[in-house]
């Protein structure tokens, strides 16, 4: 699919489509002569322009793997996952790969900058892949890079960022495309407490300022009740947290 065709059906996804949802998501997993691993069993989940929802859970109730689903990096085994209207394993490779580079954007606990590029330059790659030209892209991931504090930073490489630096360079990285969400997989897992609270505020900011919708996985309370809504993934099934 190409740009104009991309466009003409953003345009006809209406306001009142879902930004993401899932439903009736399942996931088994099975090696040959094991038992099947039922992850996910019917996990339903909808998301608004805007919203942020926090998604918490015991370790190996499958957050993670939700996560991937979503984001259309791993094929359900049934179930749909839907992308502004669209269906992402309805799609072809490519054509899922295109859009969910235009829609998606990923925070991950580890924060995948490349090493032998600059800030600047890992913020600008997911513009790059899209051909945007370099100049526009540079432009683009430089205004991301100040957007979260990082404006004195942009030559500097991974290596000379500190933890809390280079998670928030991966939050500008997810942004700089203007996608419609983010989703991320335990962004402070590895940072000390109050690192892990400034970074949060930098993404709750940024994400909210830019209306994009956005996703959490954390095992942190407190950072789970900044969110609009928190659910629990138990049972394989998303249920809502009692306010």
């Amino acid at each position: 699919m190409n740009d104009a065709e991309m466009s003409a059906t953003a345009t006809a996804d209406t306001v009142d489509v879902p930004v993401l949802a899932c439903r009736r998501l399942e996931k088994v997993f099975a090696d040959a002569g094991q038992a099947e691993v039922r992850v996910l069993q019917g996990a339903d989940l909808e998301m608004r322009t805007g919203e942020t929802v926090a998604i918490v859970g015991a370790s190996g109730s499958g957050k993670s793997t939700l996560l991937h689903l979503l984001g259309g990096l791993d094929a359900p085994t049934a179930g749909q996952v839907l992308l502004a209207g669209r269906d992402l394993f309805a799609l072809d490779e490519a054509t899922r790969g295109a859009w969910r580079n235009r829609k998606l954007g990923f925070v991950y606990q580890f924060h995948h900058l490349l090493s032998e590029f600059s800030a600047l330059e890992n913020v600008a790659m997911p513009l790059l892949i899209r051909r945007e030209a370099r100049r526009t892209a540079l432009e683009r991931a430089a205004a991301a890079l100040a957007a979260v504090g990082l404006q004195h930073r942009v030559a500097h490489r991974p290596g000379a960022l500190s933890g809390g630096e280079r998670q928030r360079a991966a939050i500008a990285r997810a942004l700089v495309t203007e996608p419609a969400c983010v989703l991320a997989d335990e962004p402070t897992g590895n940072l000390d407490r109050q690192t892990a609270v400034e970074v949060f505020e930098r993404l709750l900011e940024q994400t909210r300022q830019g209306r994009q919708s956005l996703v959490i996985v954390t095992h942190d309370p407190a950072l789970a009740a900044r969110a609009h809504r928190r659910l629990t993934l138990g049972n394989g099934r998303l249920v809502p947290v009692p306010d």
